[in-house]
């Protein structure tokens, strides 16, 4: 006969999940858009526990859909391919040959890669980009910038197929153009405009910062649209935050209920940030 020692590990996690009851309750049936990069995607131990944490939450019916970025990836077969990239205003120019650098990195090797993580944790994962089912048609976002794409038009009935047959979609941000071309789009701009598409409950935006900080250096945990407006014209919001505090607000002002700027260096961000009350990042409300 086996003697039960009881271990206050053991005791912590059971009183861990019952307090995550109201969050289990309140996300069911919701849909949550995370856009997945940096940290999260620079080892194989980071991509499991990501996996794990989304295989977690489609278990408790939260309907997760997967946006991916993959540009070190990029620059890394450019590079080993020899093929130079030009610049404007410190800007990518995406021609044709990039394009088809691109297209195959994201939607192949990145992709796939992701894909295999959550199902290797148990989960049933789908491959797609923003050209499948014409989810995402694009205009020419910029034509001194060549092959990049600003979504127009989106179609997201392939995702709700998805849904009810409890897969997760896992999308490269690549879309069509209406002439048959093919554009890239940037990862957090795919991701904003894939929930609000889906009038997503959630938006998070995974990042290597903290949040968005004010002008003393803390990290606001919550914020409306006017603090967000009014901290970008003094300058407090500023840099490589701007185009993701922009993108939020335009979800937020577009039917989604909540973007967070989540730091996706922290374990479990996700899970932390939808499950318990302390988050792990910066929310923005409408």
């Amino acid at each position: 006969m086996k003697k039960q020692d009881m271990n206050r590990d053991w005791i912590a996690t059971a009183e861990t999940l019952s307090s995550a009851l109201p969050y289990f309750q309140r996300f069911a049936g919701a849909i949550v858009v995370i856009k997945l990069g940096g940290h999260a995607m620079g080892s194989d131990e980071a991509m499991d526990t990501f996996a794990r944490d989304i295989v977690l939450m489609r278990q408790v019916g939260v309907n997760p859909v997967i946006v991916h970025g993959g540009g070190p990836m990029i620059n890394a077969m450019l590079e080993k391919l020899q093929i130079k990239s030009e610049f404007v205003n410190g800007k990518r120019v995406t021609d044709a040959a990039t394009m088809e650098v691109v297209e195959m990195v994201l939607s192949g090797v990145v992709n796939k890669r992701i894909v295999q993580a959550i199902n290797r944790q148990g989960g049933r994962a789908v491959g797609l980009s923003g050209k499948d089912a014409n989810l995402i048609t694009c205009d020419q976002a910029d034509p001194d910038l060549g092959f990049v794409g600003a979504p127009a038009e989106m179609d997201p009935m392939v995702l709700h197929g998805l849904f009810e047959k409890n897969m997760i979609p896992v999308i490269a941000p690549i879309g069509g153009g209406r002439n048959g071309e093919t554009f890239n789009i940037n990862g957090d701009t795919a991701a904003g405009a894939i929930a609000k598409a889906l009038t997503a409950d959630r938006l998070l935006l995974l990042t290597d910062v903290a949040g968005v900080k004010n002008a003393e250096g803390d990290v606001v945990t919550e914020l409306k649209a006017v603090d967000v407006e009014e901290m970008t014209a003094s300058g407090v919001i500023a840099g490589g935050m701007i185009p993701k505090t922009e993108t939020a607000l335009d979800a937020v002002r577009n039917g989604v209920r909540a973007c967070t700027i989540v730091d996706g260096r922290v374990q479990n961000a996700v899970l932390l940030e939808l499950y318990t009350d302390h988050g792990a990042g910066s929310m923005i409300r409408a």
